[in-house]
């Protein structure tokens, strides 16, 4: 923008919506909610957001809307807000125009947060601790918001639209899976660019994944404890701002480059969803620092203490819990929401802690507001939301709760599959319903299978390396003595802490990799796989590496041996026969009753002996072993007739003993083929195995069978 004297600002009366800073192709118009505030000045700086040019107060205060026009402006532009208003921490106002604030609506973040005690709209130190106002001012400290020209050519890029029985999800973190990756050019590790890179894109298309899960890729702040650490917030669960990328994930700084790469990934014949983190912000609780929605309008973005709002609900965790009952917040992120999809091309989205979002004064709602913004919302409801269905507050955990149209993380299938591979006893009920698509969780009100999202590994804990090779985490390098992360991981060694050289319990790891992703892969429901193990990637044991910008949580790609080669080849041929046999990814819930009117049971629980699981095999916690035959005749839809798609059965094996299984009879069927045996990888599909016929069901192993028909 031109440089000028503050009097030479022209400002117009402008409209209270949109809200945000919005060009219209002859000016900007600024538009900003605050119910309490009482003066709103629009701060103008020059091109390096260095120098304050000009305040502009806002002149219209529209239906708890203050905005003006400025005609002079253009895209560009860079600016932030003082707010007026009474600071009154008991009364929950926070209001202190010493500070600078940013645009909750802006698209572009420009410049870093300096963490300085300027930054705290009270005085650190002070007797009166955050009761007191403090007078200096920020700016010089803060990033700042740059008006954006939203054109953009997206050419013939279109979104895959891909079917949720064919969905493959696949988590990753923007700047940790290509910081290392050979083929990026080293000015663009770790962006966006360096996402979109053709041989990114080339791994995923060629591993058979349908999904990049981006985890946070909003602009987010790092924490002043860890930065005195020397560490970083490096997984983003800290947004500042819900409608701007991370500019450091930018090689250019342009907003272009996230659609560029989102372009790229779609030509790939990939989906991109983000991981969004709408349940809190980066400004903590009442010790926190004045950055954006705190000094804008804290009593209404923020829930507060209802007996005495100085200090905040803190359902996540992390100071404070937004305020998504009131109907200003709720438009800000479902506003959010629909700019990443129709402006930035995105498919769907991760909710993190998201009960948090379904929650009101009374508790968690599935008929709360949010979640009815969106099942009611055009853009919305075309879109994949995921639920992360669990926080920390009363009644939190709520898997299968949420309402039709949205699929959950389940836990539950992460659990139970990790205790039945690690021999834990009792495992194989349970197992059931997890191979099955959890229809005790999510078989209600027309929800179907793709609900269950199950994943044996996430971004939270350890690899799949990890989780057969450490026994405790080893976290040091986090700085909290070893004392954070989950310590009850579900996990085996196997024999060693770590790495070893001992080529048995090496053998055995891999096999454990193998049966965990062929468990995953070929169960019923939406699988994730966490960006890395399809060859083995490891974190050095730390099951939580939310801080370890660094080696600990950057891909290593030319650390791939051998061993990751074939694993990753393994993975392959999963992912392809998943695709292949459309009986692996029903659109209904397998039930195991029998449909007399076409005379077929959808699946049968067969013991070694091929006769049907009855309750005392249920029961006995000694069970480790299970036949899962899936009848492709069984009913494909809600029209009675017959299936046409191929019978298969998944023998589990979680003995350190081979155990001989009985292949049974099945109709159309007279003998077997042996797709995938874990204990056999590299083996090619070994045909004509006899129904009736014993198989060497080896220990420790996984196998998929396809009945066969034929002389």
């Amino acid at each position: 923008m031109k440089r000028v004297r503050p009097a030479s600002v022209r400002v117009l009366e402008g409209q209270p919506f949109p809200l945000g800073a919005t060009w219209d192709g002859l000016g900007v118009n600024f538009a900003l909610f605050s119910a309490n505030a009482t003066k709103v000045e629009l701060c103008l700086f020059d091109d390096e957001g260095k120098r304050e040019l000009a305040r502009v107060e806002l002149p219209e205060y529209t239906d708890e809307v203050w905005h003006g026009y400025l005609p002079d402006a253009r895209p560009g532009t860079i600016y932030g807000y003082r707010v007026h208003g009474p600071y009154e921490p008991s009364a929950g106002h926070r209001f202190n125009p010493n500070k600078l604030l940013l645009d909750p609506y802006a698209k572009r973040l420009v410049g870093q947060l300096t963490w300085d005690d300027a930054l705290f709209g009270y005085t650190i130190g002070a007797p009166e601790e955050d009761l007191s106002f403090d007078t200096r001012d920020s700016a010089p400290f803060m990033p700042k918001c740059r008006v954006v020209d939203p054109a953009f050519t997206w050419g013939r890029s279109r979104p895959p639209a891909i079917g949720w029985d064919r969905s493959v999800v696949y988590e990753l973190h923007v700047r940790g899976y290509t910081m290392r990756h050979p083929s990026v050019p080293r000015r663009q590790r770790g962006t966006f660019a360096g996402l979109g890179h053709p041989e990114v894109v080339r791994h995923l298309r060629d591993l058979g994944v349908t999904t990049v899960e981006l985890m946070p890729v909003h602009a987010f702040v790092q924490d002043r404890h860890l930065l005195e650490r020397g560490l970083s917030n490096f997984w983003g669960y800290n947004t500042i701002g819900f409608f701007a990328p991370h500019p450091a994930y930018s090689a250019t700084g342009e907003t272009a480059e996230f659609k560029e790469m989102v372009a790229r990934l779609h030509d790939g014949g990939l989906e991109v969803i983000l991981d969004v983190v709408y349940n809190h912000t980066a400004e903590g609780n009442e010790r926190g620092p004045t950055l954006s929605l705190k000094g804008i309008d804290n009593a209404n973005y923020y829930r507060l203490m209802p007996d005495d709002k100085r200090y905040y609900i803190n359902d996540t965790g992390t100071g404070n819990t937004l305020n998504l009952s009131h109907q200003r917040v709720l438009q800000m992120v479902t506003d959010s929401l629909r700019y990443w999809v129709t402006e930035m091309g995105v498919d769907g989205f991760r909710f993190d802690l998201a009960t948090i979002l379904g929650r009101e004064a009374h508790g968690f709602d599935e008929g709360g507001g949010f979640l009815d913004s969106c099942r009611q919302d055009p853009v919305l409801e075309s879109v994949t939301l995921v639920a992360e269905p669990w926080d920390l507050g009363p009644g939190g955990y709520q898997v299968g709760g949420f309402p039709p149209g949205w699929a959950e993380w389940n836990d539950r299938f992460r659990n139970t599959t990790r205790a039945f591979w690690k021999g834990d006893e009792g495992q194989v009920a349970d197992l059931a319903s997890r191979l099955a698509a959890s229809g005790d969780l999510f078989n209600r009100r027309g929800r179907r299978p793709w609900a269950s999202v199950n994943f044996v590994t996430a971004h939270d804990g350890f690899t799949l390396n990890d989780l057969v090779s450490y026994n405790d985490r080893h976290n040091e390098a986090n700085g909290e003595d070893n004392r954070d992360g989950h310590s009850d991981n579900l996990s085996w060694n196997h024999g060693a802490e770590g790495p070893t050289d001992d080529p048995a319990i090496r053998a055995l790891r891999e096999r454990q990799k193998r049966n965990l992703l062929a468990t995953l892969l070929l169960s019923q429901g939406t699988p994730m796989l966490l960006g890395g193990d399809e060859f083995g990637r490891t974190q050095n044991g730390n099951n939580n590496a939310y801080c370890q910008d660094n080696e600990i949580g950057w891909v290593d790609w030319e650390a791939i041996g051998d061993d990751g080669r074939a694993l990753a080849q393994f993975t392959r041929r999963l992912t392809a026969l998943r695709q292949r046999f459309p009986v692996l990814r029903r659109t209904r819930f397998l039930t195991g009753l029998y449909n007399e009117e076409l005379d077929v049971n959808d699946v049968a629980w067969l013991r070694p002996d091929g006769q049907a699981m009855g309750q005392d095999d249920w029961s006995n916690p000694q069970t480790r072993c299970l036949g899962m035959l899936i009848d492709g005749r069984a009913q494909p839809t809600g029209i009675r007739r017959r299936g046409s798609e191929a019978t298969v059965m998944l023998l589990l094996n979680a003995h350190h003993e081979p155990v001989p299984f009985l292949l049974p009879e099945v109709p159309d069927g007279s003998f077997w083929t042996a797709l995938i045996d874990t204990a056999d990888p590299e083996a090619q599909p070994r045909g004509r195995l006899p129904a009736g016929e014993t198989f060497a069901l080896q220990g420790r192993a996984l196998v998929l069978l396809s009945a066969q028909t034929g002389v």
